[in-house]
């Protein structure tokens, strides 16, 4: 089970004295952050409830409020926000002498007080608080959630939210919004939005997704290997005006293509979809999407090895040229495009 979704089990009664929520997700942070408030009924009018910016607040105030007895109910709660002194993060913003203190309030809480820190960061596992957090607190972390996890925890959102997905649909969703937390969740909405019947086709997701540099890159590359240089050529412009620089679209390219060979290379060994994934996330030293390699083949399936060759040494040459300025960018774009085009009619 994820973190958010043990969030989503809490209620104000169920708080320990002192619960954490952390995490590098920032994305996935912000949405436990605003379920957390919202499963405590946290209200900044309820005098019941404190608040503090760690950032800005003056530790002596927050202290006197912590340890104080609460007097509009038998119980407080007490929020100690951006406390990244805990965390990996290289800001500070209390005194050492109000860490220590702190320190001390944790070993031993005010039982009529419920204590909330937010951190949003990882924490530091060598901070003796943090051994202490991890001892005796709650702790929420927004972190690196598994593959798996994460689908099935968006499948029953999606559920519960009325969306019906087409075969093979959900995972194009999944892709698309690059596996990120935040933005699958972001796009389940523009999709419930879009689609009031619930039922979503591929179809659905390229139309109501706003589309990313790599999605507008990957089309441009279908239209230059189906030898529509020009529609090809009218995208690029349009990224241009955008702000985009040549550079950075040819980066992109040359991950889309070295990706294609890669997958070749081991498919023509006779190597399955799973197998390629293992492979490539021991060479690559980081666990590779089975997602982006599921449709590397399919997109790859048509395209030589030789010709992938040729492709990633043409963006190279692109590249060094117009790093070493030897002649305008954009030409020697446009041109890297025809050699590409080229190639694939040979």
């Amino acid at each position: 089970m994820l973190d958010i979704e043990k969030i989503n089990q809490l209620t104000k009664e169920k708080l320990l004295p002192v619960t954490v929520l952390s995490g590098e997700d920032l994305g996935q942070y912000s949405q436990m952050k605003q379920l957390l408030m919202e499963q405590i009924g946290f209200d900044i009018t309820d005098l019941s409830y404190s608040y503090f910016d760690m950032a800005e607040a003056d530790y002596q105030e927050a202290e006197l409020d912590l340890e104080s007895l609460p007097f509009f109910a038998d119980e407080k709660i007490v929020v100690f926000d951006n406390l990244l002194d805990i965390t990996t993060a290289k800001k500070s913003f209390l005194e050492p002498a109000a860490l220590k203190r702190l320190e001390a309030y944790i070993e031993n809480p005010v039982s009529s007080t419920r204590l909330i820190i937010l951190a949003p960061a990882k924490l530091d596992g060598k901070r003796r608080m943090v051994k202490l957090l991890k001892r005796d607190a709650q702790i929420f972390e927004a972190g690196p959630v598994k593959e798996a996890e994460l689908k099935t925890y968006f499948q029953k959102l999606a559920h519960q939210q009325g969306l019906v997905f087409e075969k093979g649909v959900f995972d194009e969703l999944l892709l698309k919004s690059n596996f990120d937390f935040s933005d699958i969740m972001k796009n389940l909405l523009f999709l419930k939005a879009y689609k009031k019947d619930g039922h979503i086709e591929a179809s659905d997701v390229a139309e109501a997704i706003p589309k990313t540099l790599q999605d507008n890159i990957f089309e441009m590359t279908q239209l230059v290997l189906g030898g529509k240089i020009d529609a090809a050529r009218d995208l690029v412009r349009d990224l241009r005006l955008q702000g985009e620089d040549d550079i950075k679209l040819i980066a992109v390219m040359l991950g889309q293509f070295r990706m294609f060979t890669q997958v070749k290379i081991l498919s023509v060994q006779g190597k399955n979809e799973q197998q390629i994934t293992a492979d490539l996330s021991a060479y690559l030293g980081r666990r590779v999407n089975p997602y982006q390699v599921k449709f590397a083949l399919r997109d790859s399936r048509t395209l030589s090895l030789s010709f992938l060759k040729q492709v990633l040494a043409d963006l190279i040459e692109a590249d060094y040229m117009i790093k070493q300025g030897r002649y305008d960018k954009d030409y020697l774009f446009d041109l890297v495009l025809l050699k590409i085009a080229g190639s694939r009619s040979q």
